[in-house]
This record gives structure tokens, sequence and C-alpha cells, in this order.
């Protein structure tokens, strides 16, 4: 009987043993693709001190973070959001002396307040990847193909990248169309808007053409390549096409240059990945710089439970039963060779309810 007390909080879910058995089969997929690519794992904590999550990275908010007072140190602590930040205290610290570039893979749980529009999930399994100690083209380049690279030995096919300037309006705004910083915000706003009209109301005008650049890689470039900005965007547009030279065909792409949800501390190149008919984005990555240190780096994450509608049913797997007083040699031997095992607890019992479709006898596997 299911009572309200029951009932999980808004956003939360359990995921029973079909969706736990694949999310658990692509983390190890996705791990394993990254350790391939000499990412090494690293495992940090769930809770941190709130201050240590908020400073490492420009624009993270740990107003979104669930916090409470450490008992021990009366400190404030906060769960993790993202799991980014803990990477950049760990090569801040801990790892500080490793040579560069320094490249580390995670996985874990991550959890917030609350839910937006775009995604009402607030807790979420995240793996990614971060090449600490440089932001360059050739490391772009690297961490885009090893996001595709985790993608495809999860299973999932037609793959599609954006490619965003986040720091984009920043840039022009100090150099070739000036803005002080109360327009630049409203620039922003307006482009995230895709309002001409109001971009013209708050003085945008010359950032009119940045709507239209967006949509497939090509054509999208050739019109911010048309933008006279004066030089200011010739090493980007560079930077973009040696970039989706390296991804080819592996991945259809497109351009929104001035695209910022879920960018809030990317600098100059940031990328959102999409598959098939998932609904929204699968992960996000891009360039930045770890706080503290000023050091660059550049990563991703991806949030497997955004991909398992794309997975096909894994096959049911045969179960080996195990009647009372069986030889547990035997069986040992079994396990060892990949059979999983179901020990009787009774005479009673209905092994094929149970889900067993062979059982021991005279020390072989015999189908029910």
């Amino acid at each position: 009987m299911t009572t309200t007390d029951d009932l999980l909080p808004e956003g939360l879910a359990d995921n029973l043993p079909a969706d736990s058995a694949m999310l658990g089969r692509a983390m190890r997929a996705a791990l394993d693709a990254m350790d391939a690519h000499g990412y090494d794992r690293v495992s940090p904590p769930l809770v941190e001190f709130e201050k240590s999550l908020g400073h490492r990275m420009d624009g993270l908010q740990t107003r979104t973070m669930f916090r409470f007072v450490d008992p021990a140190s009366l400190r404030t602590l906060a769960l993790r959001s993202d799991i980014t930040p803990q990477i950049g205290r760990i090569a801040a610290t801990a790892l500080s002396a490793r040579a560069r570039p320094l490249r580390l893979c995670y996985a874990g749980e991550v959890t917030r307040i609350a839910a937006d529009q775009l995604d009402p999930v607030r807790q979420r399994l995240q793996v990614g990847a971060e090449l600490i100690g440089s932001d360059s083209v050739a490391a772009a380049s690297e961490v885009v193909l090893t996001a595709l690279a985790a993608l495809e030995a999860v299973g999932v096919e037609n793959l599609s990248v954006d490619f965003t300037l986040p720091d984009l309006v920043t840039t022009l705004a100090a150099g070739p169309f000036p803005l002080d910083e109360e327009q630049a915000d409203a620039v922003r706003r307006e482009l995230d808007a895709k309002d001409a009209g109001g971009l013209k109301a708050v003085g945008g005008d010359a950032y009119l053409p940045l709507i239209h650049a967006a949509g497939p890689f090509p054509d999208a470039l050739d019109r911010l390549r048309a933008v006279d900005a004066g030089g200011a965007l010739e090493s980007r547009i560079a930077g973009l096409e040696h970039i989706a030279a390296a991804v080819g065909n592996r991945a259809r792409i497109t351009l929104d240059p001035t695209e910022r949800h879920g960018f809030e501390y990317q600098s100059w190149f940031g990328f959102t990945l999409y598959a098939g008919d998932a609904r929204g984005a699968l992960g996000r990555g891009g360039t930045y710089l770890i706080r503290g240190t000023d050091e660059p780096a550049t990563g991703f994450s991806i949030y497997l439970g955004q991909a398992l509608p794309l997975l096909p049913a894994a096959e049911p797997r045969a179960m080996l039963y195990l009647p009372l007083g069986h030889d547990g040699e035997a069986a040992a031997r079994l396990r060892s060779e990949g059979w999983r095992t179901l020990a009787a607890l009774s005479d009673d019992e209905d092994p094929r309810a149970l889900g067993c479709t062979h059982r021991l006898e005279s020390g072989e596997a015999i189908p029910l």
C-alpha cells in the first residue's frame, strides 16, 4: 500500500532494476572509453564546504545547492550540483605538482535544489572528463572527440554537437561593438530570446546579425564570418573550423554562437551534445578557468539518464537456480565462467517466477 509518505519529492525518481542495470553498463562503458583516451578516474566526495565548491568556477551559484551546517566544524557544507568544480579543486591542490596537461575523468551523482522549465530532473548521474592545463583548439578538439567516443561506447547513435562562443558578447562589447556592463547584460538577454526588436531597443543594433548566425555549421559560420567585427572573431572562427574538421562525419554539427544556457563558467568555446530523439541535451562542455590558480582547462559532462531512452533493452541474462544442498564447488566454478546464480532458501520456491532460466543438477546447468 502506497501512502503520501512514500511519495518522492518533485524531480526525483527511483531507478528500478532494468534502468539501474542499463545505467551501470553505460557508466562503465563511458569510463572505459575515457580511460582509453588517457583520462585517469578520480572520485571526489558528495559533500564539500560551500566556499570550496562555490569559488572554483565563475558563474557557479551555490544557492542552487542543498546546504547545511557541519556539526564538526560548524561551517556550511553543500551537496554538489556539478562535479567539475571538484576536479578543479583536486587539480589545484592534491595534483598541483602533476605534469600538465592533466587528464582526469569521473562519475557520480549530483543534485540541485530546484528544477527548471527546461530540465525537471533534480538528481542525475554525471560522467565526464577534464583536460587541465590547456584551453587550446587542440585541447577543445580532443575533448569533443572524447565526449563523442564516450557516447558511442554507451551505444548512443545519431549524435550531433552544437557549438557556441560563451564570451562572444563580452569580447565584442569590449572591442568593436562597445557596450557598458548594463547594456551588455541586456543584449545577452535579447540574444537569448532571439528578439531583434528588443536588441534595437537596448542599443544592440550591431549585434543583430548574430541572431541569424545559427544553424547547420557551414552556413552559420559563413554568417558569423560576415559580421564586421574588425578581426575580433578571426581566431574564434578559425578555432571552430579546426574543431569541426576534427569531428568530421562522426556527428552532425550546428552553431549557435550566442547560446548561454548551461554555460555558466565556460570561456571562449562551448558545445552541447544531442542525439536522435532524446529529449533535451545529453551533456555539455567547453573551455574555462579554474579560479584560485587561473589555470585553463577544457572538459565535458554527460548525464547518462538522458541517454536511457535511446538505448536498446538488454537481453535477459541467464540465471542459474541452486537448489537446497547444491554442490558449492560446482556453483563457484559456474560463477567464474560468467553464470549468475540464485540460491534456494526453501523447497517451495518457483525458480521460473524468481527469474531463473537454468537449474544446477549433477554439477551442470540444465535449462528449466
